[in-house]
């Protein structure tokens, strides 16, 4: 997977590289889907989401740029399997998913891969983001919308990136958002295709 599926489209962040390879992908997709854990695909998880392609949760992890101390905010906790990857990146991972099932599932996934006390998944709407636990340095969204909720880029650290997929169900390119004085400047990093962020519980 690191070799072929992320070195090989430009994946070079080595400490990317190495979490990628820490994190047992098979412990965070359905028992029955465990052979196809590692394969260049985003994987069902039930409750109409996914698991998302490993390439997809690597260049979300790089274009974030975290050097190991960071506070991280994950939203759409999914599988769990991002927020364990940011784990391995950062110092602090709050972790936000609507859905209760998915939520409980996500728990106990982080907890038999060992990161229970390094994330903590909230059953919560992360378009709100986490204003009791804000600023964050960095902010990494795992579904789409058509524009950054304002209460995510208000919640971000000066110098903070939020990273996200925007557009439609059709055409969306994942883009970075930087906190500046002057307001959020961003840009485009590669073209992806992800559920839609959803608000409410």
């Amino acid at each position: 997977m690191v070799d072929r599926q992320l070195r090989a489209r430009g994946i070079d962040d080595e400490r990317v590289l190495a979490a990628m390879l820490r994190v047992p992908r098979e412990l965070f997709v359905p028992e029955e889907l465990r052979a196809h854990a590692y394969d260049d695909a985003a994987l069902p998880i039930g409750s109409g989401q996914t698991i998302s392609q490993p390439y997809m949760v690597a260049r979300i992890c790089a274009e974030l740029q975290l050097r190991g101390h960071e506070k991280v905010l994950d939203v759409g906790t999914g599988s769990g399997y991002q927020a364990a990857v940011l784990a391995e990146l950062a110092g602090e991972v709050p972790s936000l998913e609507r859905i209760p099932e998915l939520a409980a599932h996500a728990r106990a996934s982080l907890a038999e891969a060992g990161y229970a006390d390094r994330v903590h998944v909230y059953d919560a709407d992360g378009t709100r983001g986490l204003p009791d636990e804000a600023p964050f340095d960095a902010i990494a969204v795992a579904a789409a919308a058509r524009r950054p909720p304002q209460e995510l880029l208000e919640q971000l650290e000066r110098g903070g990136r939020l990273v996200i997929p925007i557009g439609s169900s059709q055409q969306q390119i994942l883009r970075v958002y930087v906190a500046t004085p002057e307001g959020p400047a961003d840009f485009g990093a590669v073209p992806c295709r992800f559920v839609p962020l959803v608000a409410g519980r």
